[in-house]
């Protein structure tokens, strides 16, 4: 890890802190009572004597249709100060489809509401193990779906709509792109897409550089999809296996961002790759010397608010 930025490292070495014992060594229920990377980052902001960033946007809740016959619960940031129709970013967090919340991932989801000047509505998907495939995936199509359908109704335009998720959640912003595609549904207009998920092959360049990199290692990933994954076998569906199996042609333009010490670093190129191939649209940006959860990290870390910055600036040209 000796090519951390400095002010990643100092993240790290907090979450590590906080947790001496790996998650992944954690039954279900404790992993989720343990310290995240905000909880990592809030500790410095206090140790420091810096205020916790406060973002000039309201929250609300509502509940929308999930993977029948649930309902998903989201949560709504809107610019405190913006009128007319906005655009709107549905937006998925990562956890590896079993931990996390909106509530973990604000630091992102109120950085792009205030950065683009867009209503962001951030989906409580169900989590694994109680729920297993696709049930994430499918809540996360239905709850776009809904959006998309429903925008006027929270203020926004429904001719500006993108996804948007990190790591689990990028994922499943592709999956929803390919099941709207699939079943006529109008497509997001942009896909952006953090250090996602996008295949399921665990040898890897960088699975096997960065097998032991924090907060995201390998054992961490297989820990995930033993939970997620009914057998195996779910691994190799298109909706997992993005760069192998699935056919990602007619997709809406996408930007990658991908942070350097991260086991899913390789994959995030290949998806580039794949795209590229299949005639979609993409920009890639590779931030040296941070994580896997490093976008969420702006309030210290530099390169997060480079990433912020740039993803918003991606977003707000995908709307005009």
């Amino acid at each position: 890890m000796s090519e951390l930025d400095p002010q990643m490292k100092e993240v790290i070495d907090e979450f590590l802190l906080l947790n001496p014992t790996p998650l992944w060594q954690l039954s279900t229920e404790e992993a989720r009572k343990r310290p995240t990377i905000k909880d990592a980052v809030n500790s410095l902001l206090v140790k420091k004597g810096q205020p916790i960033p406060m973002p000039n946007v309201t929250t609300s809740e509502l509940f929308l249709p999930g993977s029948p016959p649930l309902m998903v619960r989201a949560v709504v940031y809107k610019p405190a100060t913006a009128t007319g129709p906005l655009p709107v970013i549905v937006y998925y967090h990562g956890g590896g489809w079993v931990l996390a919340s909106p509530e973990v991932y604000e630091a992102s989801t109120k950085g792009l509401a205030e950065k683009v000047g867009a209503i962001v509505v951030s989906v409580d998907y169900h989590r694994a193990p109680e729920n297993k495939f696709a049930t994430a995936h499918v809540d996360c199509y239905k709850a776009y779906k809904w959006v998309k359908e429903n925008a006027a109704s929270l203020g926004g335009d429904p001719a500006k709509v993108a996804v948007a998720g990190e790591s689990a959640g990028g994922n499943m912003s592709v999956g929803v792109c390919m099941m709207a595609r699939d079943s006529g549904t109008a497509l997001p207009v942009h896909q952006l897409l953090v250090y996602p998920v996008a295949n399921n092959d665990l040898m890897t360049e960088s699975y096997i550089k960065y097998q032991n990199a924090k907060p995201l290692d390998k054992p961490l990933i297989e820990w995930f999809t033993a939970r997620y994954f009914k057998t195996p076998a779910d691994g190799d569906s298109p909706l997992i296996s993005l760069v192998d199996v699935a056919n990602l042609s007619g997709l809406p333009p996408a930007t990658i961002i991908a942070a350097q010490i991260d086991p899913l670093q390789t994959e995030g190129q290949q998806l580039r790759d794949k795209f590229m191939k299949s005639g979609v649209k993409v920009t890639y940006l590779l931030y040296e010397g941070t994580t896997h959860e490093f976008f969420g990290t702006n309030a210290l870390v530099s390169k997060a608010e480079q990433a912020q910055n740039f993803a918003a600036a991606q977003l707000k040209e995908a709307f005009k």
